[in-house]
């Protein structure tokens, strides 16, 4: 328990909500994504379904502090004031927060070189303005990225793939998305990064935000959550 905090509240009631809530204190949130559900309001009546909507009718005060690509699930992040929510996106800024993926990617992905396993992309990312939202490898213009990646699975359903472990040290957008399809491995059922035949694969995107680890603000006590991926 964190000392004046009550934690783990109403964490059975909202299944009905379209949210899993894996975690509830006075300061913060954590929470279980869908694939097909956006993070934050997009634009158009068709777009204000979402995450954080959701949460808010039941947690008025919830802030977001990051997101999720719409196709992608897993947990995510809110604070429950403003101080909170600076707090954390502080140790996002200062990549003080453990983030893990699950993935399943085309083709089979050799195991990294080196002892320990992990393999580093190092490819900067830029928005394609002509083509927007999507993200394109761009040595001259684009910001600097970097997704460390190692293998878990050859050839675990479906055949001539990968599943990956993806701990990105920055958070670009799309960028585990980009820098894999970059590689000639993009993700199962990825309909932006994907070709046809990878896309016809799956019948969603399999990402999946598997791991949260972080030191919580008020208390210092150091927290981790897991979600197995769903694919």
């Amino acid at each position: 328990m964190l000392a004046g905090l009550p934690q783990n509240n109403d964490l059975a009631g909202h299944a009905e909500a379209g949210f899993e809530l894996v975690y509830a204190d006075a300061c913060l949130l954590v929470l279980g994504k869908p694939a097909g559900l956006l993070s934050v309001p997009g634009r158009g009546e068709d777009k204000q379904d979402c995450l954080s909507t959701r949460v808010q009718q039941h947690y008025p005060d919830a802030l977001v502090v990051h997101r999720l690509d719409m196709a992608t699930s897993g947990l995510l992040l809110m604070a429950r004031s403003i101080t909170i929510q600076r707090a954390l996106g502080a140790l996002f800024e200062r990549r003080q927060v453990d983030k893990r993926y699950v993935a399943v990617v085309d083709g089979e992905l050799a195991n990294a070189p080196g002892a320990d396993g992990w393999g580093l992309i190092d490819l900067p990312i830029a928005v394609d303005w002509p083509r927007r939202p999507i993200r394109i490898i761009d040595a001259a213009h684009g910001k600097a990225s970097q997704t460390r990646w190692r293998v878990l699975a050859h050839d675990v359903a479906p055949p001539n793939s990968t599943r990956l472990e993806l701990a990105p040290l920055t958070g670009r957008s799309h960028q585990l998305r980009v820098h894999l399809q970059a590689i000639g491995h993009a993700i199962l059922g990825d309909r932006l990064y994907g070709s046809a035949a990878v896309q016809a694969r799956a019948p969603r995107l399999l990402l999946h935000a598997s791991a949260l680890g972080f030191v919580h603000p008020v208390s210092g006590q150091p927290l981790q959550f897991n979600r197995p991926a769903p694919f």
